[in-house]
C-alpha cells in the first residue's frame, strides 16, 4: 500500500474515508464511482454538490471538502483544485509574502497553504499541560534544594576557566535587570494570549515545551555539580533538620518563581541556565504567534533576549557553557516541535506510529491540529459573550424569582389551610356542644 496520495488505490481511499468519519459515502465514492488517489486530489467542492455525486447533506459536503483541502495541500495541487487564475494569484501572493495575509484567505483555501482548519480549543488539554508544568516546577524546586547542598567547596574548587567571565568584570545589579527583562517578556506573552483566537493551543504548547526543558534541566543539574562561577557568591550547604525542612525550602523557591529579586538564593543549579530558557522560550513564542508585519515587536523581544543573556553572564551567575547549552536546547526543541506540528498532514502512516512511540505527549496534544496555527486575533470579551452572560444571568434570576414566589404561595397556602383547620375544629367543637 503506497503512502503517496496520487498512488492510492480505491481500497486505500475507502480506508481514508473510514478514518475520517465518512463511512456512509464509501459506497458512493468507491464502489459506484471507483475514485482512487489521483481522482481524490482533483475533486472540488462543486463536484461534491453536483451530479453525479450530488451529496445532499451540506454539513457533510463542507467537512469532506475541508478534509480534501488538507489532503490536497499535502499532495500535488492540480489546476482543478486551485480554481481560477485569480485564486491562484492570491494563494501565490500569500505563500511568498512576509506578512500574515492568510487572514484574508477563505478558510477552505487555507488548507492548501498548510494552515490548520476547524481548530478546537480543547481546554482539557490546556489544563493538563498546566498541571504538567506545575509538577515539573515543583520537581525543579526540590532538585535545586538538593544540588545546593552538593555544591563543591569554594576553597578547594575555585571557579572554572571561562572565556567570557574571565574578561568581563562582575556587575552586581545585572542579574536583577535580567529578571526584570524576563518579567517584561512574560507580560508581552500574556497579552498575546489574551487576544489570540487559538489561545488554548498556544497555552498547551508553551506549557509542554517549558515543562520538558525544565525536566531535562533537573537531570543535568543532578548529574554533575559544577564549582561556583564567581567568588562573590556565598555558597555552602544548608543545615536541614529533616525532609520537611527541605520541602519547605523547595516551596519557598517555587512560590517566589526562583527569582533573586524575590529573595531566592541558590547555588549548584548551573548546567544549564533556567533564566536563559525562560528568556528564549518567551521570545520564540512571541515572535511565532504574532504577525510578521509587527517587526518592531520582534526586534524588541530579540534585543531583550540578547541583553538578558548578556546580563546573566555579566552577573557571573552562570558559566558561558550554561547559557549556550540552554539557548541551544530551547531553540532546537521549539523548532523541532513546531516543524512536526506544522507538517503533520505530510507525514506518512509509518511516521505516525513512530511519533506516537517516541513523542507520546506531542501526539496527544497535537492530535487534532493538522497544519500551521494561523495568527488570528479577537477580544477575549466580545459583545456576543456579554449578551449571552447577561441573558443567562437574567434567566437564572427569573428562575430563582419563580421559586421564591412559589415558596411564598405555599407558605401562604399552608397558613390558610391551617387557619381553615382551626375554623373547622371550632365548628366541630360547637356542634358537639
Amino acid at each position: 500500500m503506497s503512502d503517496s496520495v496520487e498512488e492510492w488505490d480505491v481500497e486505500r481511499v475507502r480506508q481514508w474515508l473510514h478514518e475520517h468519519g465518512f463511512s456512509s459515502y464509501t459506497n458512493l465514492l468507491c464502489d459506484r464511482h471507483r475514485l482512487d488517489g489521483s481522482c481524490l486530489l482533483m475533486l472540488t467542492e462543486q463536484d461534491l454538490k453536483q451530479p453525479p455525486l450530488e451529496i445532499k447533506v451540506l454539513g457533510d459536503v463542507k467537512r469532506l471538502w475541508l478534509r480534501l483541502c488538507e489532503l490536497q495541500g499535502a499532495g500535488s495541487r492540480p489546476s482543478a483544485v486551485l480554481g481560477s487564475p485569480r485564486k491562484q494569484r492570491r494563494i501565490a501572493a500569500v505563500e511568498s509574502s512576509d506578512t500574515d495575509a492568510v487572514e484574508e484567505v477563505p478558510e477552505r483555501e487555507r488548507a492548501l497553504l498548510g494552515y490548520a482548519t476547524s481548530l478546537r480549543p480543547e481546554r482539557f488539554k490546556a489544563v493538563l499541560s498546566m498541571l504538567y508544568l506545575l509538577l515539573v516546577t515543583w520537581i525543579t524546586s526540590f532538585v535545586m534544594v538538593i544540588v545546593h547542598d552538593r555544591v563543591p567547596d569554594m576553597k578547594r574548587y575555585p571557579p572554572l576557566p571561562d572565556i567570557f567571565l574571565d574578561n568581563i568584570p562582575h556587575i552586581p545589579w545585572a542579574f536583577s535587570i535580567c529578571e526584570l527583562i524576563g518579567t517584561t517578556l512574560l507580560v508581552i506573552w500574556i497579552s498575546v494570549l489574551l487576544v489570540h483566537k487559538h489561545r488554548f493551543i498556544l497555552i498547551r504548547r508553551f506549557n509542554s515545551l517549558c515543562g520538558t526543558v525544565y525536566l531535562l534541566r533537573c537531570v543535568t543539574m543532578l548529574i554533575t555539580s559544577l564549582s561556583v562561577p564567581g567568588a562573590h557568591l556565598s555558597c555552602a550547604p544548608r543545615e536541614y533538620g529533616d525532609i520537611y525542612a527541605k520541602l519547605y525550602q523547595a516551596y519557598s523557591i517555587w512560590h517566589n518563581a526562583g527569582l533573586s529579586i524575590q529573595g531566592v538564593r541558590s547555588c549548584g543549579d548551573y548546567m544549564f541556565s533556567g533564566h536563559t530558557v525562560a528568556l528564549t522560550m518567551l521570545n520564540f513564542f512571541i515572535t511565532e504567534y504574532t504577525p510578521r508585519r509587527i517587526y518592531f515587536l520582534h526586534t524588541f523581544t530579540w534585543l531583550l533576549n540578547v541583553f538578558g543573556v548578556f546580563f546573566i553572564l555579566s552577573a557571573h551567575e552562570h558559566y558561558s557553557i550554561d547559557v549556550f547549552i540552554a539557548f541551544y536546547i530551547t531553540s532546537r526543541l521549539f523548532m523541532y516541535y513546531h516543524t512536526l506540528a506544522n507538517n503533520q498532514v505530510k507525514r506518512k502512516r509509518a511516521d505516525e506510529k513512530r511519533t506516537r512511540i517516541w513523542f507520546p505527549m506531542f501526539s496527544y496534544f497535537e492530535a487534532n491540529v493538522h497544519g500551521t496555527v494561523p495568527n488570528e486575533f479577537e477580544w477575549p470579551v466580545t459583545r456576543e459573550w456579554l449578551a449571552s452572560m447577561a441573558s443567562a444571568a437574567m434567566e437564572k434570576a427569573r428562575h430563582l424569582g419563580v421559586l421564591g414566589g412559589g415558596g411564598k404561595l405555599s407558605v401562604g397556602g399552608g397558613r390558610e389551610m391551617n387557619g381553615g383547620g382551626v375554623r373547622n375544629g371550632v365548628r366541630k367543637h360547637r356542634h358537639r356542644r
